[in-house]
């Protein structure tokens, strides 16, 4: 499979334009939102299929691990395949998806169909890269963060569209909702986004390939993975969990749930935030301290049990913590190999989803076995693991000055020769 070049990469005449980051913003928020539309209707699908609330976490599970297997699989063809054409053609697929899902007459089929809607809702990360691609080195912090402030408000806004929609109309309209969402949206990037016709030059299997070779030489790659994985974990034990919670203990219903989602949507104001401490050089401290502000939520979570005050904060602080260090992760990592973002965009946000369908799926089993205490406990866990290897790596760098923990500036020589 080859791909026939029109243009390089590097003769793109448009750059990023108020107009055109508005319009990726929503496109990233729309396509990203339909990862998380089940979270706060698991209970209204457990009754609707006659399964058990854990069966019904599955949803959660699956649709994240399609995710996975979209940006292993679809991803990489950031770099090989012209970026327009290969956004607007997944979307398309997402729709009929959607539409699918909605008419699922059984679990085992709605549960497949999760999963073909996680695979192909990655053109939100087909966006984020192509930003990156079309803004100057010392600006391109902030465009990230501007684009990726849509993707964060399209997860944080995600759950309470959905818990109105379903309160109004039942839990399947949000599927038809986004598939309509999914068409306008393709012909809307059609017409706003520039040609970009990648440098890569070998076929898709040399392409996936070359993905090991960046994991190999690429330790802030690694780091930085594991790292956000890590918080992308606690975010989905939290958020997968939460609805149980409100319902059992404090007696809420869908539309008491879809006013509690939407004070996560604060965490998104971290997005530009971060981005403007990266083009600063601060950001591996910050990364830090979002990591170890993530754990804290967690307590005030457990806390909460008893006071959905506490719980609103935990909320607010664990996205913004999320958030701010995915940002600042981001921006580090796409300053690694300017011809690879989108392979490099695959590893990481593979490895962050992976960890974050796992942490789902213990998550259902940890509820049902030792309820919202050993849920919190997890969730605080998880960035102290991401926390050590932060420290690691700082002092990696502070011991040895290892060359392969230092961001190359633009144009550097690459490291990984995969065409």
């Amino acid at each position: 499979m080859r791909r026939q070049v029109s243009a390089p990469a590097s003769a793109a005449p448009q750059r990023m334009n108020p107009a055109l980051t508005l319009v990726m913003a929503v496109a990233c928020g729309l396509t990203v939102a339909n990862l998380y539309y089940a979270q706060p209707l698991l209970d209204l699908m457990a009754r609707s299929f006659g399964v058990g609330q854990g069966a019904a976490t599955m949803v959660v599970t699956l649709t994240q691990a399609g995710y996975a297997l979209g940006l292993l699989f679809v991803l990489p063809l950031g770099d090989l395949v012209e970026n327009r054409r290969l956004a607007t053609r997944t979307l398309l697929v997402t729709a009929t998806a959607l539409l699918l899902a909605a008419a699922s007459p059984v679990f085992g089929m709605f549960l497949a169909l999760s999963v073909l809607v996680g695979t192909t809702s990655v053109v939100a990360q087909v966006l984020v890269p192509l930003a990156a691609h079309l803004s100057p080195p010392e600006r391109r912090g902030k465009a990230v963060g501007q684009v990726m402030s849509g993707l964060l408000t399209g997860i944080l806004l995600a759950r309470t569209v959905a818990s109105l929609v379903a309160d109004l109309l039942g839990w399947r309209a949000i599927y038809v909702v986004s598939a309509v969402l999914m068409l306008v949206l393709a012909v809307a990037l059609r017409r706003t986004l520039p040609q970009r016709a990648p440098d890569h030059t070998g076929g898709y299997r040399t392409l996936l390939a070359s993905l090991g070779e960046l994991v190999r030489r690429e330790p802030v790659l690694r780091r930085r993975s594991l790292c956000q994985a890590s918080m992308f974990g606690a975010f989905t034990t939290f958020w997968t969990a939460i609805a149980y919670e409100l319902i059992d203990e404090h007696h809420f219903g869908q539309v008491q749930i879809a006013l509690f989602a939407l004070v996560g949507a604060a965490g998104a104001a971290a997005a530009p935030i971060a981005g403007r401490i990266a083009d600063r050089g601060h950001g591996r401290g910050a990364a830090g301290a979002a990591l170890l502000l993530a754990s804290s939520a967690f307590v005030l979570a457990a806390l909460g049990h008893g006071s959905v005050a506490l719980l609103v904060l935990a909320a607010v602080l664990l996205d913004f913590a999320v958030q701010c260090h995915q940002v600042l992760s981001q921006h580090e990592i796409y300053s690694l190999r300017g011809d690879a973002r989108a392979r490099i965009n695959t590893v990481f946000m593979t490895t962050v989803f992976v960890g974050g369908a796992a942490s789902s799926a213990v998550t259902g089993a940890l509820h049902t076995a030792c309820g919202w205490t050993g849920v919190c406990a997890f969730g605080a866990a998880l960035p102290l693991a991401g926390l050590l290897l932060w420290a690691h790596g700082r002092w990696r760098t502070a011991r040895t000055g290892a060359p392969g923990d230092a961001v190359r500036p633009a144009g550097a020589a690459n490291t990984v020769d995969v065409a």
